[in-house]
Protein backbone atom coordinates (compact mmCIF):
# COMPACT_ATOMS: atom_id res chain seq x y z
CA UNK A 1 0.00 0.00 0.00
CA UNK A 2 1.10 3.70 -0.49
CA UNK A 3 0.88 5.13 3.59
CA UNK A 4 1.61 8.47 4.94
CA UNK A 5 2.95 9.37 8.39
CA UNK A 6 1.74 12.39 9.71
CA UNK A 7 3.85 13.55 12.27
CA UNK A 8 7.92 12.45 12.41
CA UNK A 9 8.83 12.32 16.49
CA UNK A 10 8.98 8.77 18.84
CA UNK A 11 5.91 7.68 17.50
CA UNK A 12 6.37 8.43 13.69
CA UNK A 13 9.53 8.34 12.75
CA UNK A 14 9.50 4.17 13.98
CA UNK A 15 6.27 3.52 12.88
CA UNK A 16 7.26 5.00 8.97
CA UNK A 17 10.16 2.78 9.10
CA UNK A 18 8.37 -0.04 10.00
CA UNK A 19 5.85 0.19 7.21
CA UNK A 20 8.58 0.34 4.60
CA UNK A 21 9.95 -2.66 6.34
CA UNK A 22 6.74 -4.49 5.96
CA UNK A 23 6.42 -3.70 2.43
CA UNK A 24 4.93 -0.20 1.86
CA UNK A 25 5.46 2.67 -0.08
CA UNK A 26 5.76 5.54 2.66
CA UNK A 27 5.98 9.37 3.11
CA UNK A 28 6.57 10.98 6.38
CA UNK A 29 5.30 14.12 6.77
CA UNK A 30 6.82 16.97 9.60
CA UNK A 31 6.81 20.88 9.90
CA UNK A 32 10.48 21.02 11.24
CA UNK A 33 12.33 20.95 7.38
CA UNK A 34 15.97 20.39 9.17
CA UNK A 35 14.07 17.02 10.61
CA UNK A 36 13.49 15.99 7.23
CA UNK A 37 16.49 16.48 5.24
CA UNK A 38 18.15 14.79 8.22
CA UNK A 39 15.74 11.71 7.74
CA UNK A 40 16.18 11.39 4.15
CA UNK A 41 20.08 11.79 4.62
CA UNK A 42 19.10 8.22 6.75
CA UNK A 43 20.11 10.02 9.71
CA UNK A 44 17.75 9.42 12.67
CA UNK A 45 17.34 12.17 15.25
CA UNK A 46 16.53 9.80 18.26
CA UNK A 47 17.73 6.71 19.58
CA UNK A 48 15.64 3.38 19.33
CA UNK A 49 17.47 0.34 18.85
CA UNK A 50 17.71 -0.83 15.19
CA UNK A 51 15.75 2.23 14.32
CA UNK A 52 18.74 4.03 12.56
CA UNK A 53 19.81 1.01 10.32
CA UNK A 54 15.91 1.03 9.27
CA UNK A 55 15.94 4.28 8.86
CA UNK A 56 19.26 4.17 6.39
CA UNK A 57 18.15 0.77 4.48
CA UNK A 58 14.58 2.37 3.35
CA UNK A 59 15.56 6.03 2.59
CA UNK A 60 19.02 4.72 0.55
CA UNK A 61 16.26 1.99 -1.17
CA UNK A 62 13.70 4.71 -2.30
CA UNK A 63 10.97 3.17 -0.33
CA UNK A 64 10.79 5.86 2.48
CA UNK A 65 10.49 9.48 2.15
CA UNK A 66 10.03 12.02 4.08
CA UNK A 67 8.64 16.06 3.35
CA UNK A 68 6.91 18.68 4.86
CA UNK A 69 4.30 19.44 1.91
CA UNK A 70 1.52 17.76 3.03
CA UNK A 71 -0.45 17.59 0.15
CA UNK A 72 2.36 15.71 -1.31
CA UNK A 73 1.30 12.92 1.08
CA UNK A 74 -2.64 13.26 0.48
CA UNK A 75 -1.57 12.80 -3.32
CA UNK A 76 0.54 9.88 -2.98
CA UNK A 77 -1.42 7.88 0.15
CA UNK A 78 -4.39 6.18 0.24
CA UNK A 79 -3.48 5.60 3.69
CA UNK A 80 -3.01 8.33 6.18
CA UNK A 81 -1.30 7.32 9.95
CA UNK A 82 -1.40 10.04 12.32
CA UNK A 83 1.38 9.85 14.91
CA UNK A 84 1.46 14.12 16.36
CA UNK A 85 1.85 14.53 19.57
CA UNK A 86 -1.15 14.46 21.99
CA UNK A 87 0.91 16.21 25.61
CA UNK A 88 -0.95 17.10 28.72
CA UNK A 89 -3.16 20.25 28.51
CA UNK A 90 -2.43 23.18 30.41
CA UNK A 91 -5.01 22.15 33.15
CA UNK A 92 -2.32 18.88 33.73
CA UNK A 93 -5.46 16.59 33.13
CA UNK A 94 -6.46 16.17 30.05
CA UNK A 95 -5.00 15.77 26.15
CA UNK A 96 -4.22 18.29 24.42
CA UNK A 97 -5.11 17.07 20.87
CA UNK A 98 -4.70 20.46 19.23
CA UNK A 99 -1.80 18.46 16.76
CA UNK A 100 -4.31 16.42 15.94
CA UNK A 101 -7.24 18.49 14.62
CA UNK A 102 -4.28 20.62 12.95
CA UNK A 103 -2.93 18.14 11.04
CA UNK A 104 -6.70 17.21 9.74
CA UNK A 105 -7.24 20.49 8.87
CA UNK A 106 -3.95 20.47 7.17
CA UNK A 107 -4.26 17.57 5.39
CA UNK A 108 -8.18 16.92 4.56
CA UNK A 109 -8.82 19.89 2.08
CA UNK A 110 -5.96 17.32 -0.06
CA UNK A 111 -8.34 14.59 -0.03
CA UNK A 112 -10.06 14.20 -2.96
CA UNK A 113 -10.57 10.19 -3.44
CA UNK A 114 -11.24 8.00 -0.96
CA UNK A 115 -8.81 7.26 1.56
CA UNK A 116 -8.20 6.14 5.07
CA UNK A 117 -7.26 8.20 8.31
CA UNK A 118 -5.70 5.81 10.82
CA UNK A 119 -4.89 7.91 14.12
CA UNK A 120 -2.12 6.62 16.16
CA UNK A 121 -1.76 9.30 19.28
CA UNK A 122 -3.09 8.48 22.16
CA UNK A 123 -6.60 11.06 23.00
CA UNK A 124 -9.79 11.31 24.90
CA UNK A 125 -12.57 9.22 24.55
CA UNK A 126 -14.94 10.76 22.08
CA UNK A 127 -12.25 11.96 19.75
CA UNK A 128 -12.46 9.76 16.71
CA UNK A 129 -16.15 10.89 16.13
CA UNK A 130 -14.97 14.50 16.06
CA UNK A 131 -11.80 13.88 13.85
CA UNK A 132 -14.32 12.00 11.94
CA UNK A 133 -16.62 14.63 10.97
CA UNK A 134 -13.96 17.23 10.63
CA UNK A 135 -11.95 15.19 7.58
CA UNK A 136 -15.09 14.50 6.12
CA UNK A 137 -16.40 18.16 6.33
CA UNK A 138 -13.64 19.72 5.01
CA UNK A 139 -12.61 16.94 2.82
CA UNK A 140 -13.89 17.17 -1.53
CA UNK A 141 -14.09 12.96 -0.65
CA UNK A 142 -17.08 13.52 1.79
CA UNK A 143 -18.02 10.20 3.36
CA UNK A 144 -15.28 8.80 1.62
CA UNK A 145 -12.78 9.03 4.11
CA UNK A 146 -12.73 6.30 6.86
CA UNK A 147 -11.32 7.01 10.04
CA UNK A 148 -9.83 4.39 12.63
CA UNK A 149 -8.75 4.85 15.78
CA UNK A 150 -5.61 2.62 16.24
CA UNK A 151 -3.69 3.08 19.12
CA UNK A 152 0.06 2.40 19.81
CA UNK A 153 1.34 0.28 22.62
CA UNK A 154 5.24 1.06 22.21
CA UNK A 155 8.12 0.55 24.73
CA UNK A 156 10.41 3.58 23.99
CA UNK A 157 13.64 1.42 23.64
CA UNK A 158 11.64 -0.87 21.95
CA UNK A 159 9.78 0.65 18.82
CA UNK A 160 10.81 -1.05 15.97
CA UNK A 161 10.00 -4.37 17.88
CA UNK A 162 6.65 -3.88 19.13
CA UNK A 163 6.01 -2.43 15.41
CA UNK A 164 7.10 -5.13 13.65
CA UNK A 165 5.77 -7.86 16.34
CA UNK A 166 3.53 -6.53 18.80
CA UNK A 167 1.75 -8.16 20.91
CA UNK A 168 -1.39 -7.35 19.92
CA UNK A 169 -3.68 -4.67 17.56
CA UNK A 170 -6.51 -2.95 18.50
CA UNK A 171 -8.73 -1.04 15.38
CA UNK A 172 -11.67 1.28 16.59
CA UNK A 173 -13.90 1.08 13.37
CA UNK A 174 -17.29 1.98 12.51
CA UNK A 175 -17.28 0.87 8.81
CA UNK A 176 -16.25 -2.20 6.88
CA UNK A 177 -14.42 -0.32 4.66
CA UNK A 178 -12.58 1.13 7.55
CA UNK A 179 -11.68 -2.68 9.05
CA UNK A 180 -11.19 -3.25 5.31
CA UNK A 181 -8.24 -0.92 5.45
CA UNK A 182 -6.26 -1.64 8.90
CA UNK A 183 -6.73 -5.40 7.70
CA UNK A 184 -4.82 -4.73 4.89
CA UNK A 185 -1.94 -2.49 6.01
CA UNK A 186 -1.42 -4.83 8.82
CA UNK A 187 -1.73 -8.08 6.73
CA UNK A 188 1.79 -9.42 7.23
CA UNK A 189 2.05 -9.08 10.94
CA UNK A 190 -1.61 -10.47 11.43
CA UNK A 191 -0.78 -13.16 8.83
CA UNK A 192 2.19 -13.64 11.54
CA UNK A 193 -0.44 -14.58 14.35
CA UNK A 194 -0.65 -11.14 16.07
CA UNK A 195 -4.05 -11.19 17.23
CA UNK A 196 -6.16 -7.59 16.26
CA UNK A 197 -9.01 -6.68 17.93
CA UNK A 198 -11.50 -5.03 16.25
CA UNK A 199 -13.69 -2.72 18.19
CA UNK A 200 -16.23 0.22 18.40
CA UNK A 201 -13.70 3.74 18.40
CA UNK A 202 -15.03 4.52 21.93
CA UNK A 203 -13.36 0.89 23.08
CA UNK A 204 -10.30 1.91 20.98
CA UNK A 205 -10.12 4.68 22.33
CA UNK A 206 -10.50 3.93 26.48
CA UNK A 207 -7.75 0.68 26.06
CA UNK A 208 -4.57 2.44 25.52
CA UNK A 209 -5.66 4.89 28.44
CA UNK A 210 -6.49 1.48 30.65
CA UNK A 211 -3.35 -0.23 29.64
CA UNK A 212 -1.03 2.48 30.14
CA UNK A 213 -2.77 3.51 33.73
CA UNK A 214 -2.56 0.04 34.73
CA UNK A 215 0.99 -0.10 34.36
CA UNK A 216 1.51 2.79 36.37
CA UNK A 217 -1.19 1.41 38.50
CA UNK A 218 1.43 -1.50 39.05
CA UNK A 219 4.73 0.72 39.60
CA UNK A 220 3.00 2.71 42.23
CA UNK A 221 1.85 0.22 43.93
CA UNK A 222 4.92 -1.93 44.04
CA UNK A 223 6.45 1.03 45.28
CA UNK A 224 4.23 0.80 48.20
CA UNK A 225 4.98 -1.75 49.07
CA UNK A 226 9.02 -0.99 48.91
CA UNK A 227 8.42 1.68 51.17
CA UNK A 228 6.47 -0.80 53.44
CA UNK A 229 9.71 -3.18 53.85
CA UNK A 230 11.81 0.27 53.79
CA UNK A 231 9.98 0.82 57.37
CA UNK A 232 9.51 -3.06 58.29
CA UNK A 233 12.94 -4.25 57.15
CA UNK A 234 11.65 -6.52 55.01
CA UNK A 235 12.67 -7.39 51.10
CA UNK A 236 10.81 -6.36 48.10
CA UNK A 237 12.66 -8.23 45.85
CA UNK A 238 11.90 -11.64 47.76
CA UNK A 239 7.74 -10.19 47.81
CA UNK A 240 7.97 -9.31 43.59
CA UNK A 241 9.27 -13.02 43.44
CA UNK A 242 6.54 -14.10 45.56
CA UNK A 243 4.02 -12.29 43.79
CA UNK A 244 5.09 -12.83 40.25
CA UNK A 245 5.32 -16.62 40.17
CA UNK A 246 0.98 -15.90 40.71
CA UNK A 247 0.08 -16.19 37.08
CA UNK A 248 -3.20 -13.99 37.40
CA UNK A 249 -0.33 -11.32 38.53
CA UNK A 250 3.32 -11.91 37.10
CA UNK A 251 6.12 -10.09 37.98
CA UNK A 252 6.71 -7.38 34.79
CA UNK A 253 6.57 -4.02 35.02
CA UNK A 254 7.08 -4.83 39.40
CA UNK A 255 10.64 -3.37 39.84
CA UNK A 256 10.87 -1.14 42.82
CA UNK A 257 12.12 2.07 42.31
CA UNK A 258 11.79 6.53 41.55
CA UNK A 259 8.74 5.84 39.60
CA UNK A 260 7.28 6.05 35.96
CA UNK A 261 8.30 8.74 33.43
CA UNK A 262 8.42 9.79 30.00
CA UNK A 263 5.73 10.80 27.36
CA UNK A 264 3.00 8.25 27.85
CA UNK A 265 2.54 6.96 31.38
CA UNK A 266 2.53 10.30 33.32
CA UNK A 267 0.18 11.88 30.76
CA UNK A 268 -1.97 8.90 30.64
CA UNK A 269 -2.65 8.31 34.09
CA UNK A 270 -3.20 11.63 34.95
CA UNK A 271 -6.36 11.86 31.31
CA UNK A 272 -7.46 8.38 32.70
CA UNK A 273 -8.08 9.90 36.06
CA UNK A 274 -9.79 13.17 34.51
CA UNK A 275 -11.65 10.75 32.25
CA UNK A 276 -12.97 8.41 35.08
CA UNK A 277 -14.18 11.96 36.83
CA UNK A 278 -15.90 13.53 33.77
CA UNK A 279 -17.46 9.86 33.58
CA UNK A 280 -18.69 9.82 37.37
CA UNK A 281 -16.72 6.77 38.29
CA UNK A 282 -15.19 8.93 41.40
CA UNK A 283 -14.30 5.79 42.96
CA UNK A 284 -11.91 5.11 39.95
CA UNK A 285 -10.58 8.78 40.22
CA UNK A 286 -9.61 8.07 43.42
CA UNK A 287 -7.41 4.74 43.21
CA UNK A 288 -5.96 6.63 39.55
CA UNK A 289 -5.32 9.57 41.93
CA UNK A 290 -4.11 7.86 44.74
CA UNK A 291 -1.46 5.87 41.85
CA UNK A 292 -0.36 9.34 40.69
CA UNK A 293 0.30 10.56 44.50
CA UNK A 294 2.49 7.55 45.31
CA UNK A 295 5.14 8.42 41.75
CA UNK A 296 4.80 11.94 42.67
CA UNK A 297 6.74 11.31 45.41
CA UNK A 298 8.91 8.81 44.74
CA UNK A 299 11.75 11.59 44.55
CA UNK A 300 11.16 12.58 47.89
CA UNK A 301 11.64 8.34 48.89
CA UNK A 302 14.77 8.69 47.15
CA UNK A 303 15.92 11.69 48.72
CA UNK A 304 15.67 10.07 52.06
CA UNK A 305 17.52 6.86 51.22
CA UNK A 306 20.31 9.03 50.10
CA UNK A 307 20.42 11.12 53.31
CA UNK A 308 20.19 7.65 54.97
CA UNK A 309 23.25 6.46 53.12
CA UNK A 310 25.18 9.83 53.46
CA UNK A 311 25.24 9.66 57.52
CA UNK A 312 26.17 12.20 59.37
CA UNK A 313 27.47 14.11 56.28
CA UNK A 314 24.97 16.14 54.83
CA UNK A 315 23.88 16.69 50.97
CA UNK A 316 24.51 20.22 50.85
CA UNK A 317 28.27 19.92 48.97
CA UNK A 318 28.32 16.85 48.51
CA UNK A 319 29.68 15.30 45.35
CA UNK A 320 27.22 12.61 43.77
CA UNK A 321 27.20 11.19 40.55
CA UNK A 322 23.68 10.02 39.14
CA UNK A 323 24.11 6.78 36.84
CA UNK A 324 20.85 7.99 34.19
CA UNK A 325 19.55 10.83 32.51
CA UNK A 326 16.92 9.07 30.28
CA UNK A 327 13.25 8.04 31.91
CA UNK A 328 14.07 4.49 31.20
CA UNK A 329 16.92 2.01 29.21
CA UNK A 330 17.09 1.74 25.70
CA UNK A 331 15.80 5.60 24.61
CA UNK A 332 17.36 9.20 24.89
CA UNK A 333 14.56 10.23 25.67
CA UNK A 334 14.29 12.62 28.98
CA UNK A 335 10.54 13.69 29.17
CA UNK A 336 9.28 13.58 32.56
CA UNK A 337 12.60 11.59 33.68
CA UNK A 338 12.64 10.66 37.38
CA UNK A 339 16.07 10.42 37.40
CA UNK A 340 16.75 14.32 36.25
CA UNK A 341 13.76 14.95 39.08
CA UNK A 342 16.53 13.41 41.34
CA UNK A 343 19.50 15.14 39.70
CA UNK A 344 17.33 18.36 40.18
CA UNK A 345 16.61 17.93 43.73
CA UNK A 346 19.71 16.99 45.08
CA UNK A 347 20.95 20.18 43.52
CA UNK A 348 18.41 22.22 44.88
CA UNK A 349 19.65 20.49 48.44
CA UNK A 350 22.98 22.03 48.14
CA UNK A 351 24.59 19.00 45.92
CA UNK A 352 27.55 19.19 43.01
CA UNK A 353 25.73 16.47 40.27
CA UNK A 354 27.43 14.88 37.87
CA UNK A 355 25.21 12.65 35.21
CA UNK A 356 26.12 10.17 32.95
CA UNK A 357 24.33 8.22 30.38
CA UNK A 358 25.17 5.89 27.77
CA UNK A 359 22.73 7.70 24.85
CA UNK A 360 20.81 10.72 26.82
CA UNK A 361 24.01 13.14 28.10
CA UNK A 362 22.97 15.19 24.69
CA UNK A 363 19.20 15.30 25.61
CA UNK A 364 20.05 15.89 28.96
CA UNK A 365 21.91 18.71 28.70
CA UNK A 366 19.28 20.86 26.43
CA UNK A 367 16.31 20.03 29.40
CA UNK A 368 19.21 20.41 32.07
CA UNK A 369 22.33 22.49 31.35
CA UNK A 370 22.77 23.47 34.70
CA UNK A 371 24.16 19.92 35.56
CA UNK A 372 27.23 18.61 35.10
CA UNK A 373 27.50 15.23 32.75
CA UNK A 374 30.31 13.04 31.31
CA UNK A 375 30.80 10.67 28.97
CA UNK A 376 33.12 7.82 30.41
CA UNK A 377 31.70 5.77 32.52
CA UNK A 378 34.75 5.37 35.26
CA UNK A 379 35.67 9.00 34.76
CA UNK A 380 32.13 10.29 36.14
CA UNK A 381 33.32 8.64 39.37
CA UNK A 382 36.37 10.63 39.95
CA UNK A 383 36.03 12.15 43.43
CA UNK A 384 32.50 10.87 43.79
CA UNK A 385 31.00 10.95 47.44
CA UNK A 386 28.54 8.65 46.61
CA UNK A 387 26.91 7.25 43.17
CA UNK A 388 23.04 7.20 42.16
CA UNK A 389 21.60 4.57 40.21
CA UNK A 390 18.79 5.98 38.67
CA UNK A 391 17.99 4.73 35.39
CA UNK A 392 18.33 0.82 35.08
CA UNK A 393 20.64 0.72 31.73
CA UNK A 394 22.71 -2.93 31.25
CA UNK A 395 26.10 -0.60 31.23
CA UNK A 396 25.20 -0.23 35.05
CA UNK A 397 24.27 -3.67 35.88
CA UNK A 398 26.98 -5.39 33.78
CA UNK A 399 29.85 -3.02 35.03
CA UNK A 400 32.77 -4.16 37.10
CA UNK A 401 32.39 -3.43 40.49
CA UNK A 402 35.94 -4.54 41.29
CA UNK A 403 37.41 -2.29 38.48
CA UNK A 404 35.38 0.63 39.26
CA UNK A 405 36.09 0.69 43.14
CA UNK A 406 38.85 2.80 43.53
CA UNK A 407 37.50 5.72 41.22
CA UNK A 408 35.20 7.46 43.86
CA UNK A 409 36.57 9.21 46.76
CA UNK A 410 34.26 6.71 49.08
CA UNK A 411 32.71 3.74 46.78
CA UNK A 412 29.18 4.28 48.30
CA UNK A 413 26.25 3.31 45.89
CA UNK A 414 22.62 4.19 45.96
CA UNK A 415 20.74 1.84 44.36
CA UNK A 416 17.25 3.37 43.05
CA UNK A 417 16.00 1.23 40.83
CA UNK A 418 16.71 -1.61 42.73
CA UNK A 419 18.45 -3.29 39.82
CA UNK A 420 21.38 -4.52 40.74
CA UNK A 421 22.92 -7.66 41.93
CA UNK A 422 24.13 -6.07 45.58
CA UNK A 423 26.78 -9.22 46.37
CA UNK A 424 29.53 -8.47 43.57
CA UNK A 425 29.34 -4.85 44.35
CA UNK A 426 29.61 -5.54 48.47
CA UNK A 427 32.29 -8.07 47.76
CA UNK A 428 34.48 -5.71 45.47
CA UNK A 429 34.49 -3.05 48.59
CA UNK A 430 31.24 -0.91 47.93
CA UNK A 431 28.62 -0.09 50.45
CA UNK A 432 25.12 -0.10 48.17
CA UNK A 433 21.49 0.70 49.55
CA UNK A 434 18.48 -0.27 47.61
CA UNK A 435 15.12 0.43 47.77
CA UNK A 436 12.81 -1.79 50.03
CA UNK A 437 15.83 -4.00 50.32
CA UNK A 438 17.78 -4.60 54.13
CA UNK A 439 21.25 -4.06 53.77
CA UNK A 440 23.69 -6.87 54.48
Amino acid sequence: MRVSVIGCGHLGIPHAAAMAELGHEVIGVDVDQAKVERLNAGECPIFEIGLPELLAQHTASGRLRFTTDICAAADFAELHFIGVGTPIDADGRSYDTAQVFGAIRQLAPHLKQACTIVGKSTVTVGTTKQVTALAQRLSPAGESVEVVWNPEFLREGHAVEDTLRPDRLIAGVTTAEGEKAIRAVYAKITDAGVPIFVTDPQTAELAKGAANTFLGLKISYINAVADMCEAAGGDVSQIVDILGIDPRIGAGGMRPGIGYGGGCLPKDVRAFTASARQLGADSAAALLRAAEEINENRTTVALGLITRALGERPIKDSRITVWGAAFKPGTNDVRESPALALCQALQQAGAVVTVHDPQAVATAMVRNPELDYADDLAASLDSAELVVLATEWPEYRQADAHALVDRPANPLLVDCRTTLDPEPWRSAGWTIHQLGRPGK
